[in-house]
């Protein structure tokens, strides 16, 4: 595996880097600094999607045709990867990284056609409806029913954990169709307007203080046939496409510059005169987060090479999301333990990009908390360790 990049790449790499530093303003890096949630926030994200889009890089992994820029796998790497070196705020995956895709795979013409723009212009922001209460992370056990109606769909039910759906203005969800038989074969995927008459939305508001995930409640909601994606009773196929998309890798880049912060604040000395890198306990943790960093990196590129020779990533990728959720953890930990006293003040109101308040304590310390809780979700969300794991058993030990 040949780690270096090419001339056409370091050249495209320099280009990233001279666009991030134009394009990037105060406003922009300060919403990603002060994001302590899993997902950026909507008026930072929205900010940055638009700039994105006006220079052509917002959806770095759509081909040409679909208004993508057409970039090789090396390439989008490497914008990820200066993305995040830059402090730059994060995109919201559900419409461009995976409603998107979904479409180009599986939508109909008339589908791509109404859709794909809106999402890449940022007129559509899309919320994604597939947990439920009780369901745990067996998604094949949903029950949110649709009763085929002449040329509608009338559902009724309950999604939950639903990212954004306060600002979303359309959801993207997987229905029961046949509540008979195989649970994974009377499954449909269909897409929704989220000012449709009987949908309620219920926050849940996270112990940091943060909204970001929601219940949403169906009573009665119509959706038309021809929202539908693939054949009824065939959404599970379509579901397990899309997953291929939200389990992707990604991610080293960001977690280098959080270790990064983590040294520079272990290394300013307390009042006392003391740095808590001279710590021997401390110090020998933030090196073990180093070598397992390098491991994430060397897994990314690992999947990296197969994906740029048309191969695919396979149980790797579920091995790059256990060890990236790991080390995420870990690295919050050591962020609040670092920030010491001043992690104690409950200060959410002062995380807004706009905020108004003054914060108590240093600003490197303002999302030390909310990260170390919000993260505690990372070896759920996408596909929970244990699952995984036994993806790895079967797959490479052969167990």
């Amino acid at each position: 595996m040949n780690l270096q990049l090419s001339p056409a790449d370091a050249r495209f790499r320099d280009e990233v880097r001279t666009f991030l530093d134009s394009a990037l303003d105060d406003d922009l890096r300060r919403g990603a600094e002060r994001c302590g949630s899993l997902f950026q926030d909507y008026a930072t994200n929205i900010r940055w999607h638009r700039v994105l889009y006006r220079q052509g890089w917002v959806a770095p992994a759509w081909p040409e045709k679909f208004g993508g820029p057409g970039w090789s796998v090396v390439q989008r790497y490497i914008f990820q990867a200066e993305c995040a070196a830059a402090g730059a705020p994060a995109l919201a995956p559900m419409g461009l990284g995976m409603c998107g895709p979904v479409l180009m795979g599986y939508g109909t013409a008339a589908q791509q056609t109404r859709f794909l723009p809106r999402i890449l212009s940022g007129e559509d922001y899309w919320c994604q409806g597939y947990s439920e209460p009780g369901s745990g992370s067996d998604l094949a056990s949903l029950s949110l029913r649709a009763a085929r109606d002449g040329d509608h769909y009338v559902l009724n039910g309950t999604k939950i954990w639903t990212t954004h759906a306060q600002h979303a203005n359309r959801m993207f969800l997987l229905v029961r169709t046949d509540p008979g038989g195989r649970p994974q074969a009377g499954i449909t995927f269909l897409l929704m307007d989220m000012d449709t008459p009987g949908i309620s939305i219920e926050p849940i508001i996270f112990s940091s203080g943060d909204h970001e995930v929601n219940t949403v409640f169906f009573e009665d909601v119509r959706v038309p046939v021809a929202n539908r994606v693939g054949e009824e009773n065939d959404g599970w196929t379509v579901a397990k496409y899309l997953l291929e998309f939200e389990r992707g890798g990604g991610g080293a880049a960001r977690l280098e510059a959080l270790l990064a912060r983590i040294r520079r604040m272990a290394a300013a000395t307390d009042a006392s005169g003391h740095r808590l890198l001279d710590d021997p306990d401390f110090s020998s943790r933030l090196d073990a987060a180093a070598i397992n960093l390098d491991a994430v990196r060397m897994s990314e590129f690992r999947i990296l090479s197969a994906l740029s020779q048309g191969g695919n990533p396979g149980p790797a990728s579920s091995i790059l999301k256990t060890s990236t959720a790991a080390l995420n953890q870990h690295l919050t930990e050591l962020a609040l333990e670092v920030t010491g006293i001043w992690a104690l003040p409950h200060q959410p109101e002062a995380r807004q990009p706009d905020a108004k308040v003054q914060p108590v304590g240093p600003d490197a310390a303002l999302t030390a908390t909310a990260r170390y809780l919000n993260n505690r979700a990372v070896s759920i969300a996408g596909g929970t360790d244990e699952v995984q794991r036994n993806i790895v058993a079967k797959l490479v030990l052969g167990l």
